[in-house]
């Protein structure tokens, strides 16, 4: 039993980023080979999520004694808002940016998050830096080293692993494995996943708060889920004047938003929170740079004519940079931990989100990179 515990969360979170890049690999051929619009994709996975949580967060919820009122002003405007800048700034920005680009940009973009979030919090002054310390040492170097993995991914592509697709690919239907985009833009597709990372970062920040005041999580999800649907689909309007990209047929298309859906709402913050319990609130954000690994094997076995050593390269940059600044945070957190411990007296900095990390509440990282 002991050794089950070690193990099987450790299993658990290496296959839900796996699955993850999986889904990315099939949205973004979904996008490239079958011409699905990416903002019809973000109505339509928002939209099948939004159902599915209806009834399981308030399965969820049902024996909690304390039900605090979901519907007041304050609460429905910071739910609005985690709507507007979750799904509908940060989901439209990352899957555009897959149309341009390709997951191993993905996996590298978002292992920059907790570098974006160190620096935003910096500006916005809700943490102290101490460059004596280990923690902010690490940081800061962390954050660095993300930030040049982000730069050599944007400009630096490098050499083809191949210039040829392997033979076996000829006796399958290749264009259901290369997800390549036909119009493909490298350096537009890692801006989009920049930016996308940064609302990330800002809806981090928005999230902790709003979790304070509404302890609630998976209605806060199913909320906000709903208002990022319906804004969603307002702004899909504006940008696909085509209205034949709505329509739905029984292909690779509709599996695609069916599997997203599901995966997202369901599978991976139930696994995330099984794991939370066991192994603590961090455990999950060690396992976002497996993406990387799992990435570069698909790259290299199946469509190694269009996949690049630069990104490759430039995303394990971005995963040290990933570590690097998670150590630094914990290293932050257990030094703040002992100090509390021995009564002295403690800043008034509020903490910072990173990933949604958060002790006092380990639901708070249900939903954190989630759909993203």
């Amino acid at each position: 039993m002991a050794i089950a515990q070690d193990i099987l969360p450790c299993i658990a979170m290496v296959i839900i980023e796996m699955c993850t890049i999986f889904l990315t690999i099939m949205a973004s051929t979904s996008m490239s080979r079958l011409g699905m619009s990416s903002y019809v994709f973000v109505v339509y996975t928002n939209a099948l999520s939004s159902i599915i949580l209806l009834p399981s967060s308030y399965f969820y919820h049902r024996r909690d004694k304390i039900q605090a009122s979901l519907f007041t002003f304050p609460i429905l405007i910071r739910v609005f808002i985690l709507g507007l800048v979750g799904v509908t700034i940060a989901q439209n920005l990352a899957f555009a940016g897959l149309s341009y680009s390709s997951p191993i940009v993905a996996c590298g973009m978002a292992n920059m998050v907790p570098a974006l979030t160190f620096i935003l919090a910096i500006f916005l002054r809700k943490i102290r830096i101490d460059v004596k310390s280990q923690g902010s040492q690490a940081r800061i170097i962390g954050t660095l080293i993300s930030i040049i993995g982000g730069v050599l991914m944007t400009y630096y592509k490098g050499g083809v692993v191949k210039q040829y697709t392997p033979t076996f690919l000829h006796l399958a239907n290749p264009h259901l494995l290369v997800f390549t985009s036909t119009h493909e833009n490298w350096v537009l597709g890692c801006f989009l996943f920049a930016s996308a990372s940064l609302a990330l970062c800002i809806w981090n920040i928005i999230q902790v708060g709003t979790i304070k005041k509404y302890p609630h999580v998976m209605k806060l999800v199913f909320l906000y889920t709903l208002f990022g649907t319906i804004q969603s689909a307002i702004f899909a309007l504006f940008m696909e004047k085509d209205l034949n990209a709505w329509k739905l047929e029984l292909n690779m298309e509709l599996l695609v938003i069916v599997l997203t859906a599901i995966f997202g709402s369901l599978i991976r913050s139930n696994v995330q929170m099984w794991c939370m319990r066991l192994k603590g609130s961090s455990f999950p954000l060690f396992f976002k740079p497996v993406g990387i690994p799992t990435a570069s094997a698909c790259g290299c076995l199946l469509f190694a004519d269009t996949f690049h050593y630069g990104s490759m390269l430039s995303a394990i940059i971005c995963g040290m940079g990933y570590f690097t600044t998670l150590w630094g945070q914990l290293k932050d957190d257990e030094t703040s931990k002992n100090i509390k411990g021995r009564i002295l007296p403690t800043t008034s900095d509020e903490k910072v989100p990173l990933l949604e990390e958060r002790e006092e509440d380990e639901d708070e990282e249900v939903e954190g990179d989630s759909k993203v």
